[in-house]
């Protein structure tokens, strides 16, 4: 489980803010960001469920990429 350490500013004797450690920040966007990206490959899966796929070969004869620069891992950069 992710630790927080969250100091909370208040206003009229409520909790107005919350101050957190930029590491520990840093920690929930990257967190809410996977569960954004979760949520649209769920959408996107439910959306094409039936449609034919395509295989790796095809989108590498797409794209014009040969098994050797696929094979290669600096190919990319």
């Amino acid at each position: 489980m992710i630790q927080f350490h969250p100091e909370f500013l208040k206003k009229d004797g409520k909790n107005e803010f919350v101050v957190l450690p930029y590491e520990e920040f840093v920690t929930i966007q990257e967190l809410l960001e996977d569960a954004e990206n979760l949520l649209l490959l769920e959408q996107a899966r439910r959306e094409d469920r039936g449609k034919p796929g395509v295989s790796l070969e095809e989108v590498m004869k797409r794209f014009g990429i040969t098994p050797e620069e696929a094979a290669r891992p600096d190919s990319f950069d």
